[in-house]
């Protein structure tokens, strides 16, 4: 099991690492995190909605995501409340001061979902969440100590070097594991280091005198890894992506309850293409293509976007020629209006005005859409036509339809999908990971004035470069041989897909 000292000190990479890594040695491995809070949400292949790093992490393991990886997710709306989504299923939305209570009644699943897994894998690597080290939030844990110890995990705590106070911060974590519990802390890492590691050595001896664990690695920074990240507190890392004269500019819209921002990940990887991420008027510029992504509040969102008086913007980039693309609830918005009947959104009988760009009503029902999806784009005028054509293929996590006399942008399953406007400046879908076929790709950012020689390599190749490049790191700064010595004390004999003498 990985640990942290804190949220977003690298728990969700270096899992990711680990299981392409133990995946390379021979390891029958899985992922799993008992709960997730993030607006971005992957489809397992049954319909089921897990949390998208996870699925990543199944992808380093070589296998295809199941909602045992992650058997609580939840997706924050704002205001201290999340919509919970138990065994890939909506369960309700759940605000802060009741959840204590209602973790009592989601352990049973996180329970079933980790044996299920380690029946059927050799090892299972486990993700924790935040820290497992608040007083107050021990008691009713179901995400950190809680699963070490009901797996007698082997433990490792890992630390965010680059933030400071690394030291103080596995120090103080050990110390505040209740003593029973810190049986299971093997070994400490240290991440995001820059730097000599020979100038820590003093400070790691000295750790290791006051705790008697060992620290089993130090992993440096590593630059510019193009993987889809747990929450949007990925992007406050990010740098802004400098366009040099020529460059194709695209700019998404950085809404705050902004949702599978991992779309776009391979523009960003095409040579010639910047993508940023705006969340002011001021920031917009005058883009090529303008995204509205997914969102975990579409009519929230909204009104956010018309306060910051970007809705204006963008509609007067659109009149000057720049392309507007809308995905999942940037879709929804792009229409003429919005309606909520059950109060899925907000209050019963909402209704408001979209942007106005495309002639459709959007209507918010119970029924939620999550489903993998496979097609054709049909392409339009403009930089569209190139993509006439193109197979596509990705995944819907929707609250609402969309319906009005517009021209598809795709076909899926034999029937129409999307919307194009007749003179193609501005289109939609609710299919995210578009970007994530080749073709496609390929052929909008041509439109848009990119040419085919410049394109990058398959964003299917890129991701599994990815994964080697960290499983690589991972063994050259951890100590892996340790760690397999902690699991397996007697030597590994469990066969690849045998279910016994298996350790979590």
């Amino acid at each position: 099991m990985v640990l942290g000292t804190a949220s977003s000190v690298g728990k969700s990479l270096l899992v990711t690492a680990l299981c392409r890594a133990f995946r390379q040695r021979g390891v029958d491995v899985a992922p799993f995190k008992a709960q997730n809070m993030s607006n971005n949400a992957a489809v397992t292949a049954d319909g089921l909605e897990i949390g998208r790093a996870q699925a990543e992490q199944a992808a380093a393991a070589g296998l295809e995501p199941t909602v045992e990886m992650n058997p609580v997710l939840l997706k924050p709306t704002g205001d201290r409340r999340s919509h919970v989504i138990l065994d890939g299923r909506p369960a309700g939305v759940l605000g802060s001061a009741d959840f204590t209570e209602r973790k009592a009644t989601l352990w049973p699943h996180v329970e079933r979902a980790l044996d299920a897994l380690r029946s059927r894998h050799e090892l299972v690597v486990a993700e924790g969440a935040g820290s497992p080290a608040e007083p107050n939030l021990q008691a009713s844990d179901i995400v950190n100590l809680a699963v070490a110890r009901h797996a007698a995990a082997v433990t490792l705590i890992v630390a965010d070097i680059d933030r400071g106070g690394a030291f103080a911060h596995l120090l103080g974590t050990y110390e505040l594991v209740p003593p029973a519990d810190r049986r299971l802390i093997r070994g400490f890492v240290l991440n995001r280091f820059r730097g000599d590691p020979d100038l820590l050595q003093p400070a790691i001896a000295d750790l290791e005198r006051r705790t008697a664990i060992p620290t089993i690695g130090v992993v440096p920074w590593i630059e510019g890894v193009s993987l889809a990240d747990e929450d949007a507190v990925a992007l406050e890392r990010r740098s802004p992506t400098s366009n040099a004269a020529g460059d194709l500019d695209i700019a998404v819209i950085q809404f705050p309850r902004i949702a599978n921002f991992d779309d776009f990940d391979p523009l960003a990887a095409e040579p010639g293409v910047g993508v940023r991420y705006v969340g002011a008027r001021a920031e917009l510029g005058t883009p090529d293509l303008i995204v509205l992504p997914g969102t975990r509040a579409t009519v929230a969102d909204l009104a956010w976007l018309r306060a910051s008086q970007l809705d204006v913007a963008i509609e007067a980039r659109a009149q000057a020629g720049a392309r507007v693309l809308g995905i999942c609830g940037g879709f929804q918005m792009l229409g003429r209006q919005l309606t909520d009947p059950a109060g899925v959104e907000a209050e019963a009988g909402t209704k408001v005005e979209g942007l106005g760009l495309l002639p459709l009503e959007t209507v918010f029902g119970a029924e939620k859409t999550t489903r993998r999806v496979r097609g054709v784009a049909l392409g339009g005028p403009g930089p569209w036509e190139l993509v006439r054509g193109a197979p596509v293929g990705g995944y819907e996590i929707h609250m609402g339809v969309s319906a009005g006399e517009v021209s598809p942008l795709l076909e899926i399953g034999g029937a129409p999908h999307g919307a194009i406007s007749d003179d193609g400046s501005v289109a939609g879908a609710y299919v995210h990971g578009l970007f994530h076929n080749d073709a496609f790709r390929r052929g909008l950012l041509a439109g848009l004035g990119r040419t085919p020689e410049e394109a990058a390599a398959s964003a299917t190749d890129l991701r599994e470069r990815e994964f080697d490049r960290l499983a690589e790191v991972v063994r050259s700064h951890l100590d892996l041989e340790r760690i397999e010595g902690w699991l397996w004390p007697d030597g590994r004999q469990a066969s690849e897909g045998s279910s016994s003498s298996r350790p979590a």
